[in-house]
């Protein structure tokens, strides 16, 4: 039985891995459960897994009445709370499935502690890679990180059975996001509502208006660079939007290795609590027949010039991909409040990156400095829009 502590258990992850470790009660036990502010969900939560530890990050113990049914769990309240789950809590496993920079101390603290980090955050990475790598190498041969995103952990998969032969590119997909098919005259008065439609996957608010500017794609990116210790040329982004084949990669014989399946998260999730087994999941099966075709595309740079902005900022090296991904958490934010056009996210971006984009980032408190000197500075743009 492995024992794994969830940090975001109220998202689309977190629940995703709840209902796999139900149908496994033999194999997996749930230790502590955080959630930023959904506290009923929580509750419902501890009352079915009864963890040792649970937390709610986004408030304060006097803004919150715990149940009295559930006072025998070790409540902890705001950023501690997520340390105390990553850090403090005995556990195998820490499925990070957080969004946003929170992920990065969380990733490092569970480190720190010797568990097994599950990532489902792709900031970490962002705006850490060097550091949170140097943190995870392997331990007598088994990984210390399991990525969770759906390509990458296809791509995870891909080399695991390459027999280690070293690949020549990484062909990652994208589904396109609800704006894949939308004329940049479209884009330029795109709702909340039309970005929130995403055709193929269930994937929280942020992630999904990151899909629709394709920002997700440009930071999966930059997470691809250093998972697999990859150069930017070796990547190559690719509009599939199936969303059956979910990554691959091409060897120096021109072969190519891909993971295919339906386009559901319980999938991945599963294969990263159970490496390096496999288990059932409940997820649906891929009928080829009825699926007809599988199309691919390139990526249009004018429609979406995000992923172009990975590249740049990988190029540039430094905190640059701390900029990036700092400017767009905040130009999101802003656009999902009702105060940005959706074409703007990516003008506030580049503008962040252009003022500030060569600031170092050698050590975690360069990172973080970084990162909020990013947030004034898109902030400052924004005001100005």
């Amino acid at each position: 039985m492995r024992t794994i502590n969830i940090l975001g258990a109220t998202g689309s992850i977190g629940t995703q891995a709840l209902q796999i470790a139900a149908l496994h009660p033999r194999r997996f036990r749930i230790n502590a459960l955080t959630a930023h502010r959904q506290a009923d969900a929580l509750f419902a939560q501890v009352r079915q897994f009864r963890p040792l530890m649970a937390g709610l990050t986004g408030m304060r113990a006097d803004q919150v009445e715990i149940p009295e049914d559930l006072r025998w769990c070790d409540w902890r309240f705001g950023q501690e709370a997520l340390l105390c789950a990553a850090r403090d809590i005995p556990c195998d496993d820490v499925l990070v499935s957080v969004v946003g920079m929170i992920g990065l101390p969380a990733v490092m603290a569970a480190r720190g502690a010797g568990r097994r980090v599950l990532l489902a955050n792709k900031e970490a990475l962002v705006a850490g890679g060097q550091i949170v790598m140097e943190a995870c190498g392997d331990e007598d041969g088994s990984p210390t990180l399991i990525p969770v995103d759906s390509e990458h952990s296809a791509i995870y998969q891909c080399l695991r059975a390459a027999n280690g032969n070293p690949y020549d590119r990484i062909l990652l997909t994208a589904s396109g996001g609800a704006f894949r098919d939308y004329t940049l005259e479209q884009l330029e008065n795109a709702t909340l509502a039309q970005a929130l439609t995403h055709p193929n996957w269930s994937m929280g608010a942020k992630i999904t208006v990151d899909s629709a500017s394709m920002f997700n794609k440009a930071l999966e990116v930059i997470e691809a660079r250093w998972l697999f210790d990859a150069r930017p040329e070796q990547i190559r982004v690719i509009i599939h939007p199936q969303s059956i084949v979910h990554s691959m990669v091409e060897f120096a014989d021109g072969a190519v290795l891909a993971q295919l399946g339906a386009p559901d998260m319980r999938v991945p999730i599963a294969y990263a609590m159970a490496y390096p087994e496999r288990i059932a999941t409940g997820a649906p099966r891929v009928d080829f027949a009825a699926l007809g075709t599988c199309a691919f595309s390139d990526v249009d740079p004018v429609r979406f010039p995000a992923v172009g902005m990975a590249y740049e900022a990988l190029r540039a090296g430094g905190a640059a991909c701390c900029v990036l991904n700092a400017a767009n958490e905040e130009a999101n934010a802003r656009f999902r409040a009702g105060g940005l056009r959706f074409t703007q996210i990516g003008d506030v971006v580049a503008g962040t990156l252009q003022r500030i984009g060569g600031l170092p980032a050698h050590t975690i408190e360069q990172v973080y400095e970084t990162d909020a000197a990013a947030r004034r500075e898109a902030r400052l743009i924004m005001e100005k829009l």
